[in-house]
């Protein structure tokens, strides 16, 4: 199926036959990425009297228990309310699914205390003369230990303040990044991407909403795309989330 769609005064058209789906699929046990010391994913068979929720051990069905904790044990997509008292929801902020979305492949930069940052200098020079609605950080080096990595006490990289002030003051409503945390694994609770990107705590940007740990494959080229974030319809501050792109061609 083709479908054409206006943007900016420009045409485009997508293929939404051809996904890219740039979310990590969430299985049993540690074979997930993992952050914030997070236990991993458990999948456990209910077992009830002579009920056994297995085909493979004799049941009728399959029937199994999912623990999960969205934030530590893949790709996530959360509102305001990871950092606010006032119960706010992800089902409830993100109320729109589909956007225009700019992928762009940034190499970390190293700052004087050795943590490796994503500068607003860097998203700048990717994003000049672009306005839209949600944008993809891929950061590089990019590989497939992502899908597992154990990020847990190893400080990984992170988006500066800065960077997610520019992104929300360019009106920028739905960033994507493929580390755990748009802020230092260890802030002492300063949150300032979190609070910059959201404008905590004045004027609140409350349909705006950041999605950590996905991974975009290398065969996806930096550009522009068609955006389906898709969640659970979870009453909670985030949700495991299906991130998917088609990519957007201009028209005449």
């Amino acid at each position: 199926m083709i479908i054409k769609l206006i943007f900016d005064n420009y045409s485009y058209r997508a293929d939404v036959s051809k996904p890219l789906d740039v979310s990590l699929p969430l299985k049993n046990g540690s074979s997930n990425p993992n952050c914030y010391w997070a236990e991993p994913v458990n999948m456990e068979t209910i077992r009830s009297g002579d009920f056994v929720g297995s085909v493979q051990e004799g049941g009728s069905v399959n029937y199994q228990k999912l623990t999960v904790t969205p934030h530590g044990n893949g790709t996530h997509t959360e509102c305001y309310g990871h950092i606010s008292a006032d119960n706010a929801t992800i089902n409830k902020c993100l109320t729109e699914f589909h956007f225009v979305a700019q992928l762009i492949s940034i190499i970390p930069e190293k700052i004087a205390n050795g943590d490796l940052v994503i500068t607003r200098r860097s998203i700048e020079e990717k994003l000049m003369g672009t306005s839209a609605q949600a944008v993809i950080i891929r950061t590089l080096p990019n590989d497939d230990t992502k899908r597992t990595r154990q990020y847990s006490g190893t400080n990984p990289p992170y988006l500066h303040h800065d960077a997610a002030k520019f992104l929300a003051d360019t009106g920028v409503l739905h960033l994507l990044i493929d580390v755990p945390s748009v802020d230092r694994e260890s802030d002492e609770g300063k949150l300032l991407a979190h609070k910059a990107f959201w404008q905590l705590p004045d004027r609140i940007r409350k349909g705006s909403t950041i999605t950590e740990l996905i991974f975009v494959n290398d065969t996806i080229e930096d550009g522009l795309y068609l955006l389906n974030l898709q969640i659970t319809s979870l009453e909670m501050d985030a949700s495991p989330s299906k991130p998917v792109l088609y990519k957007l061609t201009e028209v005449s």
